[in-house]
């Protein structure tokens, strides 16, 4: 059976992790897979949501602020460690999503390695762009952190994370995580759960 969920996702974004934890188990709720798929949520911003950048530059920014109270609550609610931000905030995370559109094929693979990934840099506060760091959260899921590596720096995988960024753009997405339900049905971030659990249970 193919998937009725894609979760397009980058995984520097401290609510996507959430929307990660909290996906699987309204998906064994609904009985629906998910197909999960890489990005640069750089590449997105930089097209069509380049309004984010000005947010973290603002001093005063409430609504930013705010967010971080927020986004603890979440963090509580799903069980999940936020050491966030840290000192690698904003995160480059170009070297992190090329390892992961190297997994992309095997999905099993793909969701150990980017629940591993979210704990290493937030809960451990390890730098997401280091090389040297994902490899060796690959090795401790006993994936070959190396050939994973060395994947990563090849043009067919630096070519499928374009390709998958470009995707999402021209499906009319602005940042991670971006879910469609059934190809069309698109939400955006972890407090749409909900709604999609809902969009999901209609389509039975």
């Amino acid at each position: 059976m193919s998937a009725r969920v894609e979760f397009f996702f980058d995984l520097s974004s401290p609510w996507t992790y959430l929307a990660f934890t909290n996906l699987w188990p309204m998906l064994n709720r609904t009985g629906t897979q998910a197909q999960l798929r890489p990005i640069l949520v750089g590449g997105v911003f930089n097209a069509v949501n380049p309004s984010v950048y000005a947010a973290r530059e603002m001093t005063d920014n409430r609504k930013l602020a705010h967010s971080w109270k927020v986004l603890k609550d979440w963090a509580a609610l799903a069980g999940v460690e936020m050491n966030f931000p840290s000192q690698w905030h904003p995160a480059k995370s170009v070297n992190a999503m090329r390892f992961a559109c190297a997994l992309e094929e095997d999905q099993s693979a793909l969701r150990a390695f980017a629940n591993a990934a979210f704990e290493s840099y937030f809960g451990c506060q390890e730098n997401l762009d280091d090389p040297a760091v994902l490899a060796a959260v690959a090795d401790g899921l006993g994936l070959n952190g190396a050939a994973l590596l060395a994947a990563a720096q090849t043009d067919a995988v630096k070519a499928r994370l374009r390709a998958n960024t470009e995707e999402v753009i021209a499906r009319g997405g602005y940042g991670s995580p971006t879910i469609f339900v059934d190809g069309t049905d698109m939400y955006f971030g972890n407090d749409q759960l909900p709604l999609i659990e809902a969009a999901l249970k209609r389509a039975e």
